[in-house]
């Protein structure tokens, strides 16, 4: 099972470890795309503040983000699930999981990235700040960047089992399973359903989704079920307490959607 993440906006500091060893980033078919965004962000950086600070979209109380790019290839670095905080890892909390859990977590978690296009929990990498929405100078939109070198590395790290996409929309513009691997992806939408004046209605709410995606990666991680596709996810998740709903895809090559009803927010 491979799970597709989305990074958070915030990140933890960086780490007293060793500076960037960009070779021993997992998936090396990203390594020459990795170098080309790498060097373009600390360019801008090291420039006009201000203009940096435009094209990253970061508020005045954010400028210090711009300094902390320059120093990318010094800054310390920790496992990328450190460095990424925020309502879902906060929810998935990598650290209290038992040995076995971090195992599968080290295998089967992928984060997708504006500055590293997708790193693995155990790559060592420094706090930055550069969203997939960021459009460089020399290299344009990231969305669209990734997009032109993600599918063949990806393709070959989905191998033949479940592809759980977890991501949100201005990440999964990055990469977009196609054919067999299509076939075997699962998205999922978290649904908040309440009783008002006796009708059902259903609402997505964004903290909440992130933190019962969360919770759902730990739930199968701790669980150690394997499904080998969505259709035995959809039945995992079902073991595991969720009320889901799902429909095959109607033509093949097309992902499963999946709708997690939850009836309380926390």
């Amino acid at each position: 099972m491979l799970v597709l993440l989305p990074p958070s906006e915030g990140k933890a500091a960086s780490g007293r470890g060793v500076p960037l060893k960009a070779e021993s980033l997992s998936l090396p078919g990203l390594a020459e795309a990795r170098a080309a965004v790498l060097d373009e962000l600390v360019e801008l950086c090291a420039g006009d503040e201000e203009k940096a600070r435009e094209v990253l979209g970061l508020s005045e109380g954010l400028r210090g983000e711009v300094a902390k790019n320059v120093e990318l290839r010094t800054a310390g670095t920790r496992p990328a699930g450190e460095i990424y905080t925020g309502v879902l890892y906060d929810a998935l909390d990598l650290a209290s999981l038992d040995a076995a859990a971090k195992r599968r977590a080290a295998k089967s978690l992928l984060v997708f990235s504006g500055l590293w296009g997708a790193v693995h929990t155990g790559d060592r990498i420094p706090s930055y700040r550069c969203s997939m929405g960021v459009k460089l100078p020399g290299l344009g939109a990231l969305g669209a960047y990734w997009r032109g070198v993600m599918d063949p590395v990806l393709t070959e790290a989905a191998g033949t089992g479940l592809v759980l996409d977890l991501r949100s929309s201005a990440y999964a513009a990055a990469w977009k399973p196609k054919g067999d691997v299509a076939s075997r992806t699962a998205t999922v939408r978290v649904l908040h359903s309440q009783i008002v004046d006796g009708v059902e209605k259903r609402s997505v709410v964004s903290h909440f989704n992130k933190a019962t995606k969360g919770r759902i990666v730990r739930d199968l991680l701790t669980s150690g079920a394997g499904p080998a596709g969505p259709a035995e996810l959809v039945e995992t998740l079902r073991g595991l307490g969720y009320v889901v709903e799902a429909e095959a895809p109607a033509k093949t090559g097309r992902a499963w959607s999946l709708d997690v009803v939850m009836t309380q927010i926390h």
